[in-house]
């Protein structure tokens, strides 16, 4: 048995997933192939980098409210584990949801962050 949210295993007689409190089912579905956080629909968009950052530990934290909230986007540098402190990561966000980002995360104090600044939101 299995949680088709969190894809925990059970052993039989369970029906409930004790954490996401959904119904078990006997097989998870197959996986695609191929994830990626860009919708096909939008392969053509253009996407503007919003905040700079060398901590995978704000990066963590801003990619699951930005997966949440809806917001496409991808990570300049996303290979920092690799080469730490030699690159930053650069968030990069669909220029149509720019703004809606900054407002998400201007409510967050990271302060190694460069967040782009409203003067360039509005340029």
């Amino acid at each position: 048995m299995f949680c088709p949210k969190c894809k925990a295993e059970y052993r039989s007689g369970f029906t409930v997933c004790a954490d996401c409190d959904v119904p078990l089912v006997d097989k998870l579905p197959k996986e695609r192939k191929e994830k990626t956080r860009l919708k096909q629909t939008h392969k053509d968009a253009k996407f503007e980098e919003v905040i700079v950052t060398f901590n995978q530990g704000e990066i963590a934290f801003i990619k699951s409210l930005l997966d949440d909230a809806g917001i496409e986007y991808y990570l300049k540098g996303d290979y920092s584990n690799v080469r730490l402190w030699a690159d930053p990561m650069r968030l990069m966000v669909r220029d149509d949801q720019v703004e809606k980002t900054i407002k998400i995360l201007k409510k967050l104090d990271f302060g190694s962050s460069g967040l782009r600044s409203e003067q360039k939101e509005t340029e």
